[in-house]
């Protein structure tokens, strides 16, 4: 019997799976009209709602600073189209933080059928079978699933910390290097250790000038600006 897998949470390193959607900014074909950009996939359990509420007007506030690093906003809930205008009308209208008259410009996936939900894993019986949960999925240029996060209903995502990851990611990508624990940019950065006994004694004894060893396979070296 062929196995159903219309529930199956995409992987870090899969291809994204592909939809069309229609959407408050009009139909997206997807990944495939994100060709050489990063895209953040996010869904959120309904319209109307506190948490989300917040949600949205942060990331439509954040939305230029996002787009600075060549990275766009999709939003996916199991809401209507009508739904999702009136809500980001209503949303725009809230004063909140320092935020006001925020207006959200990227697209909100009307996903009524659950086809993008069942696509991306985001229906799971344990928390809802009629409401997304709370999940990001970053998908890079070329169209793979490259970060996936979790949040309970009643915690509202941290987008500082999803634009950290980004820049990290695209940096790592870039520079061949990797980041660590709390990096934030402009931080040392860690070079990627050696692959034989002779390259770590070398490393130890030939350091560059911007690098130190802390052993043979932690190294780190000064943030290129």
């Amino acid at each position: 019997m062929e196995e159903r897998l219309e529930n199956r949470l995409p992987l870090i390193g899969d291809k994204a799976p592909s939809f069309k959607a229609a959407t408050t900014q009009g139909e997206i074909n997807f990944p495939e009209d994100y060709k050489g950009k990063w895209v953040i996939l996010f869904s959120h359990p309904a319209d109307f709602t506190p948490v989300c509420t917040t949600e949205f007007i942060t990331f439509g506030a954040m939305m230029d600073e996002f787009k600075k690093l060549n990275t766009e906003l999709v939003g996916v809930s199991i809401d209507s189209l009508h739904s999702h205008i009136a809500w980001l009308r209503a949303a725009g209208q809230i004063e909140w933080k320092n935020y006001k008259n925020v207006e959200i410009k990227f697209p909100l996936i009307d996903d009524v059928k659950m086809e993008v939900s069942k696509k991306y894993g985001m229906l799971q019986p344990g928390f809802s079978d009629t409401q997304a949960v709370r999940a990001v999925f970053v998908i890079d240029p070329k169209g793979i699933v490259r970060l996936i996060m979790y949040y309970p209903s009643s915690t509202g995502r941290n987008f500082d910390e999803i634009k950290r990851v980004i820049i990290a990611m695209q940096k790592a990508e870039k520079e061949g290097i990797a980041t660590p624990a709390d990096w934030r940019p402009g931080d040392d950065v860690i070079v990627p250790p050696p692959g034989t006994c002779g390259a770590a004694k070398e490393r130890l004894q030939d350091k560059a000038e911007d690098m130190y060893c802390l052993d043979w396979y932690l190294c780190f070296k000064k943030d290129k600006k």
